[in-house]
């Protein structure tokens, strides 16, 4: 791991200088490499499936680890895109004149060597390799022993584009040590590592907090509210919510708990025959369950819940007050709406809500990198410092100050 880390440092090095044209033409190559290597993928996805259905692996686990025909086109169309984007490294802002006669900006550079342990799905190695080359890093990857067969032959396919470009192989590795021990030994390579990005579940961000010596890049629950307000459009209302929760239930965008003004409450019998056609359960208080009399009562669990599954929490509130009262102490500052034809009251919840992404009359399920306009996203953070909500290539850059002078003194 110690030569790892020391191997990507050398190849940030040189990922920071690196051309524009350079790293657009990394990302095409290994698009193209992608796409040459089909058979190769699909065989070793194939060793990846055989494995995990002889160890038992459920259904929708195998689901998010197979590798197909579209999944490799997928991840090919994915770096082109990531190639098309403006390359964030180097842009200057805010360059000021002062009245010592010095200009003073701030310029975007790349963190560095970054850090991504994820699980299960294989086209992660190509994304997070492609979104941290576009933006001038190195980075070391750990995915799933589950997808270890086929994140090492899309890594090929990565080293070989890297090296039709003329940049260094080294600037994505892969890490081949399944042993556990590994994600607690990358994330406490302070000396080379410089930010640790975890993409999965509750339990494996956990982990990777407890052990992390360097800065870590994460959320670890989507509990994401929906707030009807006094006077909301009721069509409105009805699609927005029906959307937020089942458009995908088990993504961290997903409606997980419906708030209601207590003004608007008779629309709950209508929500609820969109929910019971898509065989969603719905969980409420008292107030909730007084207009759908079969909703199941809710328990206090239900209020901090992230299902990822047909279920919804709904509580009706004494307005835009108690809504954001139960958002702060129940939510997980990731992402959370507001339906209401009042400007005012929108204003408010946009100002006040502490989460990552705040809407107004729109569904849960923008906050994403791809809708958001980032191209793609190396995951979402629901920390408050240097980058929050998705991340995308600015993400994965900081700032530092340059100051233009002309031979000025300071007196």
């Amino acid at each position: 791991m110690q030569q790892l880390g020391q191997r990507a440092r050398q190849a940030a090095r040189h990922m920071a200088r690196a051309s524009t044209g350079a790293k657009n033409a990394a990302l095409l190559a290994i698009a193209d490499a992608l796409q040459r290597s089909e058979a190769a993928l699909r065989a070793a996805n194939d060793r990846d499936l055989a494995a995990g259905r002889a160890a038992g692996l459920d259904e929708a686990l195998l689901d998010r680890l197979l590798l197909d025909a579209r999944g490799i086109a997928g991840m090919a169309d994915g770096l082109r895109q990531i190639a098309a984007l403006p390359d964030p490294v180097g842009a200057v802002d805010e360059l000021r004149a002062r009245p010592s006669g010095i200009r003073v900006g701030r310029m975007r550079v790349p963190l560095g060597v970054v850090g991504i342990i994820y699980e299960s799905r294989p086209n992660v190695t190509a994304d997070a390799a492609g979104l941290c080359l576009k933006s001038g890093n190195a980075c070391i990857l750990r995915g799933g022993s589950e997808a270890l067969h086929s994140n090492l032959a899309i890594a090929a396919c990565i080293a070989a584009g890297l090296e039709a470009a003329g940049l260094p192989a080294t600037a994505v590795q892969v890490l081949e040590i399944t042993d556990r021990a590994a994600v607690g030994l990358l994330a406490g390579l302070a000396e080379y590592v410089d930010i640790i990005v975890p993409r999965g579940g509750k339990g494996l961000i956990q982990a990777v907090m407890q052990q992390a010596r360097v800065p870590v890049l994460k959320h670890l629950d989507g509990v994401c509210h929906v707030y009807i307000d006094d006077g909301a459009d009721p069509d409105m209302a009805r699609r927005i919510v029906l959307n937020a929760k089942t458009h995908r239930y088990g993504v961290c965008n997903a409606l997980e708990t419906l708030l209601v003004a207590a003004g608007e409450a008779a629309v709950l019998p209508a929500i609820a025959a969109d929910m019971a056609e898509k065989g969603v359960e719905l969980r409420g208080c008292e107030r909730a369950r007084a207009q759908v009399p079969g909703m199941t009562p809710a328990s206090e669990a239900d209020w901090y819940a992230e299902y990822l599954a047909p279920i919804l929490a709904v509580r009706v509130v004494d307005g835009l007050d108690k809504a954001m009262e139960h958002i702060a102490r129940y939510g997980s500052a990731h992402t959370e709406a507001i339906i209401t034809r009042d400007l005012g009251r929108a204003d408010r919840f946009l100002r006040e809500v502490d989460s990552a992404s705040v809407m107004v009359n729109a569904s849960t399920r923008f906050a994403d990198g791809f809708e958001y306009g980032l191209g793609a996203e190396i995951g979402i953070s629901t920390d408050k410092l240097h980058a929050r909500g998705p991340v995308g290539l600015e993400g994965l850059t900081s700032q530092k100050w340059v100051v233009l002078g002309n031979g000025e003194v300071r007196t």
